[in-house]
């Protein structure tokens, strides 16, 4: 597609959350942050500093919804959003392009491939011209229908995701170069049935660490345009879930025979990732983490991880702590984020700081791990400021710190922290609803360890009960033949 005399038209849609099917927690229309017109425009920063490939484009907002990871997205809630795309798509005009902002893990109640069906409602209504070019999460899954409904697709190379904003830019400005120089691009697609989590998959480490730096040597070839691995996402049940790879070009033999390779690459790595930081039992953690001369000492509960879809309120790791004279009935300042229960929030509230409050907590969305765990501790610490949290409060018993929010929170930041006085630097242990480290924690952190438990996004795959992915899948099927790894070109 060529277009003269006039400016391209591109329009920006999308509705982005990575949701696990083993949480029972449910996604409604208030755990997403809806956008559209100015605001839309100004989440990317390209669009503010205008490069010179923007040049010429005029970048029409439609409507963009993101939440926080959580459990799976309600068929109301899915209705309402997608609906509104597809109207606002059918009433724009003159779309030569459109990009197309997803994570790629949305779970919806009653479906199994919600982004494919999405894309192909928005192929239907866009017509077969207009180049639709989508990015998308690393942790996201790839299947037949949305490779086809799409004419570009790519995703992160990094985990943790530093290069997110990079990746969505690539997206929107290789759209603008084939909608300039014309010709649909062809898409070497292929899935690997391999389904690992993040936190072993990380980037940072190898095998990933050298598998991801063969996407960029992939790009670089003449005859390819962009090159993607996605990990899959490990905690929805779906047959979609599975690591895939798509290169995208003109040289249909290149880009058959790179796709083939990173494929295999991956495959023939399958064994030896490991995860970011080494494991064990929560009391294994712990007592390891009192004994260490090395502070902060930092300890993922890696089960109940908010930000891969957790309902965030497990009280599993709670009751253990409670139940662990090392941790309340000693000198050592241990500080727990987070525990999200508005009741819990608001008792403490009410009492006031200073006061002491009885409260049962969390347990209340997932309580198969462990029900509400009872707590009488002293409100050392309210924020009622907080744009995420909504409401956060500090409990404190004995030496132990315990956040709770009144609305799912992340604590990734030290800035999170300190809204509540609490300061994790001077802190001998640390202990975050997250799987890897973020950036900032991971430079804080003087120790670390990755603590093995339960909730909705289990690190543990083979006992959560996955029934309707594709098998032989690896790592639950160990000794599957080998996969004849064949590309499709879409």
């Amino acid at each position: 597609m060529t277009t003269t005399g006039r400016k391209l038209r591109v329009g920006i849609t999308g509705i982005a959350i990575e949701s696990s099917t083993f949480s029972p927690h449910r996604s409604t229309v208030d755990d997403f942050h809806v956008t559209r017109g100015d605001e839309l425009l100004a989440r990317y920063d390209f669009l503010r500093e205008l490069p010179e490939w923007t040049d010429g484009v005029e970048w029409v907002p439609l409507v963009h919804a993101r939440s926080l990871p959580g459990g799976a997205v309600t068929e109301e809630a899915y209705a309402e959003l997608s609906g509104e795309i597809l109207e606002r798509l059918r009433a724009a005009e003159g779309l030569d392009g459109l990009f197309f902002d997803i994570h790629g893990a949305m779970s919806v109640v009653g479906r199994t491939d919600a982004e494919g069906e999405l894309a192909a409602q928005v192929r239907a209504i866009v017509g077969p011209d207009v180049l639709v070019s989508a990015s998308m999460d690393l942790h996201g899954n790839v299947s037949r229908e949305l490779a086809t409904a799409l004419d570009l697709i790519t995703c992160y190379r990094k985990a943790p995701h530093t290069d997110a904003w990079d990746t969505r830019e690539r997206a929107a400005r290789n759209l603008v170069a084939r909608l300039r120089s014309g010709g649909k691009p062809k898409k070497a697609w292929l899935q690997v049935p391999v389904l690992l989590p993040g936190e072993k998959t990380s980037t940072r480490l190898e095998p990933a660490k050298s598998v991801y730096a063969a996407v960029d040597e992939v790009e670089a070839l003449d005859g390819v345009l962009d090159a993607a691995i996605w990990v899959g996402y490990a905690w929805a049940d779906e047959p979609r879930c599975q690591a895939a790879v798509v290169v995208t070009g003109d040289d249909e033999d290149v880009i058959t025979a790179e796709a083939t390779r990173l494929a295999q690459s991956y495959w023939d790595a399958r064994r030896d990732f490991a995860f970011v930081a080494p494991t064990g039992t929560l009391p294994e953690c712990l007592e390891q983490a009192v004994k260490s001369a090395e502070r902060p000492f930092f300890i993922s509960d890696s089960g109940d991880n908010p930000t891969a879809g957790g309902a965030g309120d497990t009280s599993w790791t709670l009751d253990v702590l409670l139940r662990t004279p090392a941790i309340v009935d000693s000198e050592l300042t241990t500080l727990y984020a987070a525990i999200v229960d508005p009741a819990a929030v608001a008792a403490a509230v009410e009492a006031g700081l200073g006061a002491t409050v009885t409260v049962e907590l969390g347990g209340k969305v997932d309580a198969a791990p462990h029900g509400p765990v009872p707590m009488t501790a002293r409100v050392v610490a309210i924020d009622d400021t907080d744009p995420v949290a909504g409401t956060a409060v500090a409990l404190a018993v004995g030496g132990l710190r315990v956040i709770v929010t009144a609305r799912r929170k992340p604590y990734h930041l030290e800035s999170d922290f300190l809204a509540l006085g609490l300061r994790p630097r001077e802190a001998e242990v640390v202990i975050v609803k997250i799987g890897y480290l973020e950036p900032e924690l991971y430079e804080m952190a003087a120790d670390w360890l990755l603590a093995l438990t339960p909730g909705g996004v289990d690190q543990d795959l083979l006992r959560l009960g996955h029934v309707a992915i594709e098998r032989p899948m690896f790592p639950f099927d160990e000794a599957m033949a080998a996969p004849a790894l064949r590309p499709e070109l879409l």
